[in-house]
């Protein structure tokens, strides 16, 4: 059996390799050639949870969960919030074949996954990016956009302003382009032609008026039904579109809490960006439409990544 750590996957897994493998894991699930259940989380107590996300790239591929637990305090102590494994089965034999550290494989495809979603979604000319969040999402997140628009500049809010202007020195070093730090989300938004949202906020930090009209967003830091970070406003307002609709329909938090205030049925989810890329689905309408890309994370994207590194070894 093959143990990829952590080192490893971050050295081999690059964005160049992952956007394109999410991409097409993104095609096959909205085709029904990929399988999985919805993930299953058992709560630990202050923000803790402990998930399961079994999935099959399908009916002779490869097969595995990702198992993972969630400490949101662990940023603060310099650790990864999310740890755990991918363990990685045969399709023909049905053995376990890899296992595969789970913190940086879902790093990495989480910001590949919306890279794609805005390389679809977001206008042609899309320029400048918010990001709301300053931990590893933030990271990753940056270092994905880059690869699929020209970006001139970004913004980066967080709730502890020290903590937003470290991480907009390293990604300016890194990057190459100015990352500022900002002191409020609507100042941050303003001029933004994407946003993404990669907070551990429990209420919605961004505002649907605060949204310019062409404006992508990306929602991602609530993979669960709970945590909000957006409001009821920019949920109407938007193009929404699920990376998994079944699994919005369950647990996406933003869309539950509209609904549940009576503002949108199931119907306001469109559908999947699988079917976007597919050809199946319109994506953006008009340069003046807002899009929102909904992400809670599908275990066939973790799959993909894993198949990936096994098989290159």
């Amino acid at each position: 059996m093959k143990v990829i750590d952590r080192e490893e996957v971050r050295e081999r897994l690059t964005y160049e390799l992952c956007i394109p493998l999410v991409r097409r894991a993104m095609i096959a699930l909205s085709r029904g050639e990929t399988k999985q259940l919805l993930r299953q989380i058992i709560p630990l107590g202050g923000g803790r949870m402990f998930g399961t996300m079994p999935g099959a790239l399908g009916e002779r591929a490869m097969f595995g969960c990702k198992i993972v637990s969630v400490f949101p305090e662990n940023f603060a102590k310099g650790v990864q919030s999310h740890q755990g494994v991918v363990a990685l089965f045969d399709g023909e034999t049905g053995a376990p074949v890899s296992i595969i550290h789970a913190g940086e494989v879902t790093a990495i495809r989480t910001g590949a996954a919306s890279a794609v979603a805005t390389d679809a979604l977001a206008r042609p000319d899309a320029r400048r990016m918010a990001i709301l969040g300053y931990g590893e999402q933030a990271m990753t997140h940056a270092r994905a956009m880059v690869q699929v628009r020209p970006l001139s500049d970004i913004r980066i809010w967080g709730r502890d302003p020290a903590r937003a202007a470290r991480a907009a020195t390293m990604l300016t070093a890194e990057l190459g382009l100015p990352v500022t730090p900002i002191a409020d989300v609507q100042t941050a938004v303003a001029e933004a032609d994407i946003i993404c949202t990669v907070s551990s906020a429990k209420e919605p930090i961004l505002k649907g008026a605060w949204v310019a009209p062409g404006t992508h967003v990306n929602i991602v830091g609530s993979s669960f039904a709970g945590p909000t970070e957006v409001d009821h406003e920019l949920v109407i307002r938007s193009r929404f579109i699920a990376d998994y609709r079944e699994g919005v329909l369950a647990q996406g938090a933003e869309f539950l809490k509209a609904k549940e205030a009576g503002l949108i049925g199931d119907d306001h989810v469109v559908g999947e960006i699988g079917q976007v890329l597919d050809g199946k689905l319109e994506g953006r309408q008009s340069p003046d439409q807002v899009t929102a890309y909904k992400s809670l994370g599908h275990v066939v994207q973790d799959l993909a990544a894993a198949q990936a590194l096994y098989e290159a070894v």
